[in-house]
């Protein structure tokens, strides 16, 4: 089974980029989106539901922000829209699809780029994000949160750490965090089996730094411990360019 997690960046502007004729030659069985920026009757899906996919939307209340989707060319059971939490519903963050032997979260966590706001909304959403995860670990027992975690891990995960230990998304805080969240029961499919690769998930679009390979490494697929049998594949699809970011993929047994 191949799974695909991709932050779009908007995804009318990456349909106008050619998203639906990759997705056509990618075939992944599950593309988690992130930042659609859009509502699904504001999006063309005729194409993508050609090729015989079902997909399902948490859209932020405020136009033309953040957004999560799932495209899955198997039914799921269930899909759980949002995450109960009023404040981060509010903004589309979180979406799962419940499938027979495990489930699927997407996540599009918060920046804090913006300002000391936005920062302290980041690190309260890692609390309290934290919990929710063991919560719905507990219930589904095989779990992958994919997503935009805005969180560069180690050194290994940005090409200029010393440069960057006071930017919000390297900080030693939010590190920790994943840290935490990895010895709580958690393992990043992409570090484990690619344990020395430095590789990026996202560059900015200043200074020429996607040309150049500066960039950090913050679009993660987490599954719950007991899952790491089935891991088979883990890669960063670097050439495949609609947005900012590029889709990370994991194909499990």
């Amino acid at each position: 089974m191949k799974i695909i997690s991709y932050n779009v960046n908007g995804i009318r502007a990456a349909i106008k980029k050619g998203l639906v004729d990759w997705v056509a030659d990618e075939q992944p069985d599950v593309l988690c989106l992130q930042e659609t920026k859009a509502r699904p009757e504001q999006v063309d899906m005729s194409g993508i539901e050609e090729l015989g996919y079902h997909h399902y939307w948490v859209s932020a209340e405020k136009k033309g922000y953040s957004g999560v989707a799932i495209i899955s060319k198997k039914e799921p059971k269930h899909v759980e829209m949002g995450c109960g939490i009023a404040k981060y519903d509010f903004e589309g963050r979180v979406i799962r699809a419940d499938y027979d032997v495990f489930s699927l979260m997407n996540v599009y966590m918060p920046s804090g780029t913006s300002g000391d706001e936005r920062q302290a909304f980041k690190m309260g959403w890692l609390d309290d994000f934290f919990n929710y995860a063991h919560e719905i670990a507990g219930q589904t027992k095989q779990l992958i949160i994919v997503g935009d975690y805005n969180i560069a891990h180690q050194e290994i995960d940005i090409h200029n750490p010393k440069g960057n230990k006071k930017n919000s998304g390297f900080l030693p805080e939010e590190r920790e965090w994943v840290t935490k969240f990895l010895d709580s029961g958690f393992l990043d499919s992409y570090r484990h089996l690619n344990p020395d690769d430095q590789r990026y998930s996202w560059w900015t679009y200043r200074f020429g730094a996607r040309g150049n390979n500066k960039g950090w490494r913050i679009d993660y697929q987490a599954v719950t411990e007991n899952m790491a049998s089935r891991l088979k594949r883990a890669d960063l699809l670097n050439d495949v360019v609609h947005s900012d970011h590029c889709p990370t993929l994991l194909e499990i047994d």
